[in-house]
């Protein structure tokens, strides 16, 4: 496994919205041939997923009011917010799918490194979370192109919770299906868990130290590295241009269908926003954070012009691969949803 070193001009970049396109660029143009890994630090910004409603993820008064970014990614999962405190890591794999969707696999070598910085809590649990004490400070995603994808996820180090509370506004539904009443509760950063000196040190430092124990040396400069050059970030910055830095992208447009059901399933969250007429579907649209490599679109093709009744929504639904494009979930589930 190699490094890629995502530094500009020699300097740490911190945009959000510039670190949240590289895995796009890594993956479908640079593609180095093997492991490779990054990671970063972000500016304060709220991150969703793909497949989100930016809408009924954020604040929105409360991210204007104190600037902070909004971004999508180019993978699924959940809102999350990112701060100075907070580190981002993903594993780029080119040319070999053997591991796709095998999250523990990639969240092994960080589990080694905190246990030996003395966060001997800490491991894998559930879908896609890295936890320590039941809690967790890590949520990992993955998308793929072909034979190549991006695997990687958070490391809450310092982050500030009271600001993650407040600008993210979770589906209350998601929350209880884990048993808990607020966000707070089921977070943590991993810093005071750790060991001196790692526990004083600010979010780079820690990055550093991070970096050492994954890569097994002693220092930075023994790391096999790959820095992005001119060539790379000429590219890089005409993507933003046309897609990634714009709000058609990073809002997306709200719908407003009338009808919108949301319900937190094993693959994740699903909501279907809606309009009907005549008693078929005319309009709809798909929304959540579970992690897909398939294409969504066929389901809400499938779904346009159906009899909005259980037996109809159920046949128009087993027209469609549902676990490749969606999840592992029963069609019936699904059409129970749209009728609730």
């Amino acid at each position: 496994m190699f490094f890629i070193d995502t530094s500009k001009n020699g300097k740490p970049v911190y945009n959000a919205i510039v670190n949240q396109s590289l895995d796009n660029y890594l993956v479908n143009d640079l593609r180095l041939p093997g492991h490779g890994l990054i990671l970063y630090i972000n500016n304060p910004s709220v991150i969703v997923g793909v497949h989100q409603n930016a809408y009924a993820e954020v604040n929105f008064p409360y991210l204007e009011k104190n600037k902070i970014q909004l971004v999508r990614r180019t993978s699924g999962g959940g809102a999350v917010y990112h701060d100075y405190g907070n580190l981002i890591f993903e594993n780029i794999i080119i040319g070999d799918d053997e591991h796709f969707g095998d999250y523990a696999y990639f969240a092994q070598p960080i589990i080694d490194a905190l246990h030996d910085m003395g966060a001997t809590g800490v491991e894998m649990r559930g879908r896609n979370d890295i936890v320590v004490d039941g809690k967790k400070f890590s949520g990992m995603t993955m998308f793929k192109v072909g034979d190549s994808y991006a695997a990687g996820g958070t490391l809450m180090f310092d982050l500030d919770m009271d600001t993650a509370s407040k600008v993210l506004t979770p589906e209350q539904d998601k929350l209880e299906s884990k048993g808990v009443k607020s966000v707070n509760k089921r977070i943590t950063n991993i810093k005071p868990y750790l060991d001196e000196p790692f526990r004083s040190m600010n979010a780079n430092q820690f990055r550093e130290e991070l970096l050492k124990r994954i890569y097994h040396v002693d220092k930075l400069s023994d790391i096999e590295t790959y820095t992005l050059d001119e060539h790379d970030w000429n590219i890089i910055d005409s993507r933003l241009k046309n897609k990634y830095d714009t709000d058609a992208w990073n809002y997306g447009k709200n719908p407003g269908f009338t009808n919108y059901v949301s319900k937190h399933y094993d693959i994740g969250t699903v909501a279907f926003n809606f309009s009907l007429k005549d008693n078929k579907i005319s309009n709809i649209k798909i929304y959540g954070d579970f992690i897909t490599g398939g294409n969504i679109t066929l389901i809400e093709k499938a779904l346009l012009g159906a009899e909005f009744t259980k037996k109809d929504l159920i046949a128009a639904l087993e027209k469609v691969d549902l676990a490749a494009n969606l999840g592992k979930i029963e069609p019936a589930i699904l059409a129970d949803l749209l009728l609730s």
